[in-house]
């Protein structure tokens, strides 16, 4: 399933969430233009990697050459391809401008990145000692799926639904459509724990608990923030 539109109006001009599309859209440019080589070690200094959040990475993994606290905000803005990033810049495109519309430019922008941290700190908990690098505006994008979910349960959400050969489209209340993404994430994460697999989106992994975590926190925090009132 993947979402198309929903039918919500807002008030204002969400121009928080055109700055974050735009800000991640031209980090991947940047990507674009480096090497192997360079792009493996943007991912080294600037994506999450558990192991050196934990000071526990095994001898031959390089240092962070930024504090490794300020990685829970820098992976936010790295993608590990057209696909991953095309997908997460769809769903804030979606879900953002309303979430943004209810708490207000500035406080929209801390509760992203807020969300984002704590979902970086879910992935980290369940694999402190990977060494592999975790990425992407997922995890800050599962809080505003938290916070939509929680505002507007039965907004109705225009949807791309394939059936074998055919495609098709159909308005799924939200409760169903972001309900069922929470679930799946959460399932996939538990069975992840199971098969000891590799997080990371530039070797084909998805973090998971980044994503249900960041999913769970956006709801808790929306109500913090104001998701109740118009700003």
């Amino acid at each position: 399933m993947v979402p198309l539109r929903d039918n919500n109006p807002t008030t204002t001009t969400p121009y928080i969430n055109y700055l974050l599309i735009a800000v991640n859209v031209l980090v991947f440019i940047y990507q674009l233009s480096l090497s192997p080589q360079g792009l493996q070690n943007l991912f080294r200094t600037a994506a999450l990697v558990p192991c050196q959040l934990s000071n526990t990475c095994p001898v031959g993994v390089d240092s962070q050459l930024i504090p490794e606290w300020l990685t829970l905000i820098t992976s936010q803005f790295l993608h590990g391809g057209y696909l991953h990033l095309g997908g997460n810049m769809l769903f804030l495109s979606i879900f953002g401008n309303n979430i943004e519309d209810r708490l207000g430019h500035i406080k929209y922008l801390i509760f992203y990145l807020t969300c984002g941290v704590l979902a970086g700190l879910s992935q980290w908990f369940f694999s402190q000692n990977s060494n592999i690098p975790s990425l992407g505006a997922s995890g800050a994008i599962a809080g505003v799926l938290g916070a939509y979910i929680l505002r507007f349960p039965r907004a109705q959400i225009l949807t791309l639904v394939p059936l074998g050969f055919f495609i098709t489209t159909v308005r799924l209340p939200a409760y169903f459509f972001l309900g069922f993404w929470f679930f799946q994430q959460a399932f996939y994460g538990v069975a992840s724990l199971q098969a000891r697999s590799n997080i990371g989106m530039e070797s084909g992994g998805i973090a998971y608990w980044a994503h249900a975590g960041g999913f769970v926190f956006g709801a808790i925090l929306a109500p913090f923030f104001g998701i109740y009132k118009r700003s």
